[in-house]
């Protein structure tokens, strides 16, 4: 694996596009990867260059929903933004070039004619509301994760979807991550012989503790100085950072889970308003799972909100051969020792797929997901199907950190799954 530094801050890691994976291989796996060569270079279906629909598009929330690429599809065009603080009002309005801009989602929806899409981009806690919302007035949905943060709002999102038809993504970074894009192809052309198991992680360390009190620029803040929907936020209600890596490759879904969760044990980390004063009743600042899936294997799973790390990352274990991601900032410079038929990949620069229209392709933040994400979903609409990351690929990302925290409350206990596929065609 190639060396890493520990310099490099976080945003130009989770940016970078040309990057070094290091893959193991059996003798078997080896002398068919020339077969499989050509099905690396694959992300999606190609950009329906040929249609002239266009998608009028709203977005609400201008902090992460201000990161996207919209704007840039030459089938879309932003038609109105919303925000409850009016500075972020405002950068929604310069970034998509957009002079329709309501005070509220209420108000968009009640006012609104000009609007075929939503890109929904407000707190964790209220996007299965604001999704309901927008599919029940017949508006097509993306939405930033998680897709919801109780199994109550997975079962109303799916009867949502099922009752209105509208077209739902979720719009997770790891799907488009370029090594999980490379990950995925080698699944699918077999590469991986059997993948029977996988670590999937996300490591953000969203405080300061030290000026939790006094610093109200941090990320657990809102604009307005108030707690936000981070404030003691259960690690594991935000892992489909992590799971994406695992359901986004093979499809899989975790039907079990056991989780332990880390409260700290000095009186400074444990008595933190944080953990021991949120809207959560959550304690902890760390949650690590061990999963099972409905095909027999095995996947860890952590988020950690307190730790010397950064980004996400995964590697995947096959009887053929197996992929590891680069691990900046998790141990420090590194390199691996190579075993013998061990070699270094370079990861494509997929950003030149034809999936992406021509004034999308290039480098972009989130591992470089975000273009992929922006043009999936717009694609999507103009061929009138379904995006990749549809309702049910998310519910199968969301639903078992939901599951893993009633475990961690539970003290580890195996607990099963609910399961929110689609209904089975007669």
């Amino acid at each position: 694996m190639a060396r890493t530094d520990r310099s490099t801050t976080h945003e130009a890691w989770r940016g970078r596009i040309s990057r070094r994976a290091f893959l193991e291989l059996s003798g078997t796996a080896a002398a068919r990867l020339a077969a499989v060569g050509a099905a690396l270079g694959y992300v999606g279906r190609a950009y329906p260059a040929e249609s002239n629909k266009k998608i009028r598009l709203g977005v609400v929330g201008g902090g992460f929903g201000a990161t996207f690429h919209w704007h840039e599809h030459p089938n879309c065009v932003v038609t109105g933004v919303t925000d409850l603080f009016p500075a972020r009002r405002e950068t929604l309005k310069n970034r998509y070039r957009c002079d329709k801009v309501y005070d509220s989602l209420e108000i968009m929806l009640k006012e609104a004619k000009d609007i075929d899409a939503v890109a929904i981009f407000s707190g964790a806690p209220d996007h299965a509301k604001h999704v309901t919302m927008c599919m029940e007035r017949g508006w097509h949905v993306v939405s930033a994760v998680p897709a919801c943060m109780t199994l109550d709002e997975a079962a109303m999102l799916k009867e949502v979807k099922e009752k209105t038809g509208a077209r739902y993504m979720m719009a997770e970074s790891s799907y488009y991550n370029q090594e999980c894009i490379y990950a995925r192809n080698l699944f699918r052309a077999g590469g991986f012989g059997e993948l029977f198991y996988s670590e999937t992680e996300y490591y953000h360390q969203l405080f300061d503790l030290a000026k939790v009190l006094t610093d109200k620029g941090q990320l657990c803040y809102d604009p307005g100085g108030k707690r936000s929907w981070r404030w003691g936020l259960p690690p594991m209600l935000y892992a489909t950072h992590s799971t994406g890596y695992l359901v986004g490759v093979t499809k899989e879904r975790i039907t079990k889970v056991s989780c332990l969760g880390w409260r700290g044990s000095s009186k400074e980390i444990r008595e933190n308003p944080i953990v021991a004063d949120n809207v959560y009743g959550n304690p902890f600042w760390c949650q690590a799972s061990i999963m099972a899936t409905n095909q027999g294997h095995m996947t860890r799973t952590n988020v950690f909100w307190i730790c010397v790390a950064g980004g996400e990352r995964a590697q995947w274990f096959g009887d053929q051969a197996t992929l590891y991601m680069s691990n900046w900032g998790i141990h420090g410079p590194v390199e691996h020792s190579r075993a013998k038929g061990a070699q270094p990949v370079t990861v494509p620069e997929y950003w030149k797929s034809e999936m992406l229209p021509e004034p999308m392709r290039h480098p972009s933040g989130h591992g470089g997901s975000a273009v992929f994400i922006s043009a999936e979903f717009i694609n999507a609409l103009i061929e009138d199907r379904e995006p990749e990351i549809d309702l049910y690929e998310s519910l199968a990302m969301t639903v078992p950190g939901i599951v893993a925290h009633q475990s961690a409350l539970k003290g580890g206990e195996q607990l099963e799954v609910p399961q929110f596929d689609p209904p089975k065609k007669a």
